[in-house]
């Protein structure tokens, strides 16, 4: 079965939008998820509840109102277009921000799972050492917590490969820009090109498939691994 030309380059777009959403995802949920598990703001409430959505909402309703809020007659595609001189909708930028919206509580919960069963006696130990509170979450809160920060990156990169409601709404198909292989696929069962939709089929579900064990090896990784207690 020769691969085609076109099907490579979908797929590369397709890790790449993994790739950089996976990125800007842990540098936003790993701060975020220790201030939700630890403000006693009131915003507390309301922000979880908003960056939770995404896992009950239709992915075709996120990315209506994406679009909407996309297009220059809206203030943040007029900000955007008088800034960089490019319009966010129908654009792999656009299609960035629309995954990390999307899949944000998919890399979120795992983390905040992680930084809560963190033991409290290796904070305590860290503070009674002279640890600031900065030193305390990057010395001992991140490294202690890297299995479930690593299943969250792994979780939301999946996720994002077979993003279709999202990006489609977002970016359409436009070859070599936003016509990522879900799109693409849709597209050659469209024309009744099943043997192409096979083959972006066929390595989406094995791509899915190597992601989902990676997942599963690193949760038994962690059952098995003993936990670190003091006194």
């Amino acid at each position: 079965m020769l691969i085609s030309a076109e099907l490579l380059y979908s797929l590369w777009l397709t890790v790449k939008l993994a790739l950089v959403s996976t990125l800007l995802l842990l540098l936003i949920c790993i701060p975020l998820a220790y201030w939700i598990n630890n403000s006693r703001s009131r915003w507390v409430l309301v922000v979880e509840l908003i960056v939770t959505l995404p896992i009950v909402l239709p992915p075709t309703v996120i990315g209506f109102y994406l679009l909407l809020l996309f297009s220059p007659q809206y203030f943040i595609g007029q900000f955007w277009q008088a800034v960089f001189d490019t319009g966010l909708v129908f654009s792999f930028t656009g299609l960035v921000i629309g995954s990390v919206i999307y899949s944000l509580p998919f890399a979120l919960q795992p983390i905040q799972s992680a930084f809560k069963q963190v033991d409290e006696s290796l904070l305590e130990a860290a503070i009674a050492l002279g640890a600031t509170p900065k030193q305390v979450f990057w010395t001992v809160i991140v490294p202690v917590s890297r299995y479930g920060i690593l299943s969250g990156a792994l979780l939301s990169f999946a996720h994002t490969l077979g993003e279709f409601g999202v990006v489609l709404m977002l970016g359409g198909s436009i070859p070599h820009e936003t016509r990522v292989a879900s799109i693409a696929l849709y597209d050659e069962v469209q024309k009744l090109n099943y043997s192409v939709a096979h083959q972006f089929a066929l390595l989406l579900l094995v791509l899915s498939a190597v992601m989902l064990l990676l997942i599963i090896m690193l949760q038994r990784i962690k059952a098995h691994k003993p936990r670190i207690r003091l006194g």
